[in-house]
């Protein structure tokens, strides 16, 4: 069923495979999706075209300065008629959001659309709305621009499951891309699921097996962020101001079930670890000033953890 739906979003999204696998596993292990890139490669196009391959709803709230709490959960709305206030449900109150160029609004703003990832509920008023599962936010940043936004919180940044840092195409899945718009167009994507689906794949993820020598050895990556000495890292001990929350512990385990089994793996294997390592703990890690000022990145830092722990 992964096959199917992966099958059908490639008609449309070229390369950009980093994307979509992160996206099906925010999907399937209940997570939310960071993603930082230039405009123009393809990530409204990957979320929306995932809503009608699942047949799910879609919503993209574009983030701006003048954007309040209320343009997203909703309002109360006065009925002069009946004298009564009935609720108003904001665009939040769909399966799938795309939270365009999020660090554009303040923190009120980002701190609505972060309590309803965390709670999965709104509050308009006096009542209390579930969301309907699956929920799924993809957030947007674009690192080019960043006069007139509001960087988001390293505790904020904790919410989202993974952070992707996209780059451009290869200059053959560029060529592709511009025959596909220009001459041929795209083909049709068809809805291959539903949200049964989803829940019986999410079914198959709680049952992925995690040996423990492997559950060990995910630990150990994250605590070699708070302790590096511990695991012979001292000379990346200066870099790093704060390691990585238990959050990141919880979300390394889940994303790697959830990579194994879009791998086609009833069990999760160092590689799994390996393919989203960077993508959980990259925007969890506080570096230090001397690392910025060194130009080392957390990308840096976690590929030296890597190499210094054992792999089982």
């Amino acid at each position: 069923m992964i096959a199917l739906i992966k099958k059908e979003i490639q008609k449309v999204i070229i390369g950009q495979e980093a994307l979509v696998d992160n996206l099906l596993i925010g999907l399937i292990a209940g997570g939310h999706i960071l993603v930082e890139s230039v405009p123009g490669l393809a990530k409204t196009t990957a979320i929306n075209t995932l809503s009608k391959t699942l047949g799910i709803n879609f919503k993209r709230i574009q983030f701006t300065p003048d954007l309040l709490p209320s343009d997203l959960t909703g309002a109360q709305i006065y009925n002069p008629k009946t004298g009564e206030f009935s609720v108003k449900q904001g665009p939040i109150f769909t399966h799938l959001l795309l939270a365009d160029e999020i660090n554009r609004s303040p923190a009120k703003v980002q701190s609505a659309l972060l309590e309803v990832m965390a709670e999965q509920q709104v509050t308009i008023a006096n009542e209390s709305f579930k969301i309907e599962e699956p929920f799924l936010v993809m957030a947007t940043q674009n690192p080019v621009e960043q006069e007139g936004t509001y960087s988001l919180p390293e505790a904020q940044l904790d919410r989202f499951m993974l952070k992707t840092v996209l780059d451009y195409n290869t200059l053959d899945e560029e060529l592709d891309v511009v025959r596909r718009v220009a001459i041929d167009g795209f083909e049709k994507v068809n809805q291959v699921a539903n949200v049964e689906d989803i829940a019986n794949i999410r079914q198959q993820f709680q049952k992925i097996h995690v040996d423990e020598a492997v559950r060990e050895y995910m630990l150990k990556i994250v605590f070699a962020t708070r302790y590096p000495q511990k695991y012979g890292l001292e000379d990346i001990k200066e870099y790093i101001e704060f390691g990585v929350s238990p959050r990141a512990s919880i979300d390394l385990y889940k994303a790697s079930c959830a990579k194994a089994l879009i791998r086609g793996n009833d069990f999760v294997t160092p590689l799994d670890i390996a393919s989203v390592v960077n993508e959980v703990l990259q925007h969890r890690l506080v570096l230090s000033y001397k690392a910025q000022a060194e130009n080392i990145t957390a990308q840096a830092i976690i590929k030296k953890i890597l190499k210094a722990i054992q792999t089982p």
